[in-house]
């Protein structure tokens, strides 16, 4: 009997007995896949031969089991990638990382690996590269140690087979949408392959005590690529963002069974690879020249706090209809705010193309920036600049009334750290260096000069 087959989304799960162009459920184009269908019977007979085969599960009481975390964890050389792991990584975790192509992954994994190899033994798995291109890699930055081994293959049956025997401390597997199984008909980076290739890997590093680190492809709009049940299975995701032509590049955890998903690490890129920043507000204030529509935001990155300059420009505009651009900051946000502004001010911004700059590379997803935004743009549109000695932040409300930040003692130590005098701020903090602030338009009239 013929196998019958079925065409299955690659973002959604969704199926249909023919391909269409997009999915009906999810929106996506050219995402269908095609898939051979079990028949009923051999369905019915595989769940029989499950039942058959099943056994007593051997329980222990749970007042006897070793924490996690007394474990063995694995040092990078990276002092807060470290804190964003949980203390380092832990051995028998699955982490996976994602982030954008060039971003740096193959170099930071190659950096890990530098680090662990000193003590145990590593084995760095690719799917995509050549031993020569990864030897280069490991000349570059100082990768080359006995106890670090290299091999290609896309074979899943493969490597879980080599991480079973226990040799390795830490596999680096890069990447799952390269791999596939033999008993799977389907392309490699489909969602059977990636979910059923992450399970097997998994149950060999769960068996042997093997650190595992997987990496992740992301899509155009940088969610991680495949299904979603791989983040599940993982237990820990980091994403690793930024610009990949410069700035600042984060890693942070979205995911940790093992610690807090509050932190970050903050990199730069260098010859010698990727090294961490120590003062990211002391860099990214470096260079900054104070004119209009310049404003020193006190933002939060995780759980440390980080001075950032906002940049507004505001021209007139030339056509009907004024353009918005904002980069590193949200550009629905950003329209809401001009529409505070104009709706709680006397500003008219209606005729103006409005553009705001996060300095850095840095991507903000503080909703205390919204004040520093609205005095940048106010500050811009007016010709006037605020004076060198404040920082400012704060949420905006619909009403034009300054919110409660977040964690704002630490946004004015760190203030207070690199030699500002004040901050404008919401009124509910309770210190003689924080200006209140209770309204948007009292505070433009009062310090934008």
């Amino acid at each position: 009997m013929k196998n019958r087959s079925q065409f299955v989304c690659q973002q959604c799960g969704a199926t249909y007995a023919k391909w269409v162009g997009q999915c009906a459920n999810c929106r996506a184009w050219n995402s269908l896949v095609e898939q051979i269908v079990e028949s009923e019977k051999e369905r019915k007979a595989a769940i029989e031969k499950g039942r058959a085969s099943g056994k007593k599960l051997d329980f222990v009481k749970i007042a006897t089991i070793t924490p996690s975390d007394a474990k063995a964890r694995l040092l990078t050389e990276f002092k807060d990638l470290n804190v964003v792991l949980g203390g380092g990584i832990l051995m028998g975790s699955v982490c996976l990382l994602a982030g954008q192509p060039g971003i740096g992954k193959s170099t930071l994994l190659m950096q890990i690996c530098a680090e662990v190899a000193k003590k145990h033994n590593v084995l760095y798995v690719s799917g995509e590269e050549s031993a020569g291109q990864v030897k280069l890699r490991a000349v570059r930055l100082g990768a080359e140690s006995d106890k670090l081994s290299f091999a290609a293959s896309t074979s899943a049956n493969d490597i879980a087979k080599t991480i079973e025997t226990g040799e390795f401390d830490l596999v680096i597997v890069d990447s799952i949408q390269t791999l596939a199984m033999d008993e799977i008909s389907s392309a490699p980076g489909t969602v059977s392959q990636v979910t059923n290739c992450g399970n097997l890997i998994i149950r060999a590093a769960k068996a042997t005590d093997t650190a595992v680190v997987i990496v992740g492809h992301v899509t155009k709009d940088g969610t991680l690529a495949g299904p979603k049940v791989l983040e599940h299975l993982v237990d820990v995701v980091l994403n690793f963002e930024g610009d990949r032509y410069g700035g600042f590049k984060t890693v942070r955890a979205v995911k940790n069974r093992f610690g807090s998903t509050n932190e970050v690490a903050i990199f730069e890129m260098a010859a010698s690879g990727l090294r961490e920043v120590a003062n990211p507000s002391e860099a990214l204030l470096a260079e900054r020249t104070n004119t209009d529509g310049s404003i020193i935001l006190a933002t939060l990155e995780g759980n440390r706090p980080i001075l950032v300059e906002i940049q507004a420009l505001c021209t007139k505009s030339n056509y009907g209809y004024p353009k918005r651009t904002a980069s590193g900051f949200d550009l629905n946000r950003l329209n809401l705010l001009i529409a505070v502004l104009e709706r709680r001010t006397k500003l008219r911004l209606s005729e103006y193309d409005v553009f705001v700059n996060v300095v850095g590379g840095m991507k903000l997803n503080d909703s205390a920036a919204d004040l520093a935004v609205c005095m940048a743009i106010a500050s811009a549109v007016a010709g006037r600049k605020l004076g060198d000695e404040y920082v400012v932040f704060g949420e905006v409300g619909l009403g034009g009334e300054i919110r409660s930040a977040f964690r704002a003692d630490q946004r004015v130590a760190e203030a207070k750290k690199l030699g500002f005098k004040h901050a404008i701020g919401p009124s509910t903090i309770h210190d003689k260096f924080v200006i209140p602030a209770k309204d948007i338009r009292t505070t433009l009239i009062k310090y934008v000069k």
